[in-house]
C-alpha cells in the first residue's frame, strides 16, 4: 500500500508558503503602483503624481497587475473618461438656452471625443498586441481631443468650458498611458 507524501505535518508548511507568496505579490503589486507614478510624474512635468496613484489604485484589478497590466488599466480608465465625458456633452446639448457660442464649442467638443474613442479602442488592441508604436500614435491622438476641446473655450472672450475638469482628467490619463507606454518602450520593446 502507498502512503500519501503529503500528511498533515506538511500542510501547514504548505499554507505558510501560500500565504507567504501571495502576500509578497500584494505588497509588490500595491508599491508597483506609486512607483510607476513617480517614473510617470518624472518624465511628464504635467503628470500630478497624486492623480496617477489616485486613478490607478481605483481600478479594482490594479492591486495585483504589472507595469505592461497598469497600462491596459490605463487606456480603459481613459475609455470610460472619453465615453462618459461623450454622454455629458450630449446632455449638456439638449439644452435649448444654450448661448450660440457655447454650443458651437461644444459639438466641436463632442465630434473630438467621438472621434477618439475608436483610437483608444486601437490604442488598446495595439497595446495588447505589443505594437507599442501604434499604441503611442493613437493614445497621443487621443490626448489631442480634451486639448483642442479645451483651448476652444479660451478662443472666446468671457467663455467658460463646462468641461474643464473632465478634459483635464482626459489629459492626465493619457499622459499616464504614454509614460506606461515609453517604459514598456525602453525596457527593451521596441517604439520604432
Amino acid at each position: 500500500m502507498r502512503t500519501s507524501t503529503f500528511s498533515l505535518t506538511s500542510l501547514p508548511l504548505f499554507l505558510l508558503f501560500f500565504f507567504f507568496f501571495f502576500t509578497l505579490k500584494a505588497i509588490t503589486a500595491k508599491n508597483l503602483i506609486p512607483e510607476t507614478c513617480k517614473k510617470c510624474a518624472q518624465d511628464d512635468p504635467n503628470l500630478s503624481y497624486k492623480f496617477c496613484v489616485t486613478s490607478l489604485q481605483a481600478a479594482p484589478k490594479s492591486r495585483s497587475a504589472d507595469v505592461r497590466q497598469l497600462g491596459i488599466i490605463s487606456m480603459n480608465l481613459i475609455r470610460h473618461n472619453m465615453t462618459s465625458t461623450r454622454q455629458h456633452i450630449k446632455h449638456l446639448l439638449k439644452n435649448t438656452k444654450l448661448e450660440k457660442f457655447l454650443r458651437a464649442y461644444l459639438e466641436v467638443c463632442l465630434e473630438l471625443y467621438s472621434d477618439a474613442i475608436p483610437d483608444i479602442k486601437q490604442a488598446l488592441r495595439s497595446y495588447k498586441a505589443k505594437q507599442y508604436r501604434d499604441a503611442n500614435v493613437r493614445v497621443t491622438a487621443v490626448y489631442d481631443a480634451p486639448v483642442t476641446c479645451e483651448d476652444g473655450f479660451h478662443e472666446r472672450e468671457g467663455l467658460v468650458s463646462p468641461l474643464t475638469k473632465r478634459n483635464n482628467d482626459a489629459v492626465q490619463l493619457s499622459a499616464v498611458a504614454l509614460s506606461i507606454i515609453d517604459m514598456l518602450g525602453s525596457l527593451g520593446f521596441k517604439l520604432i
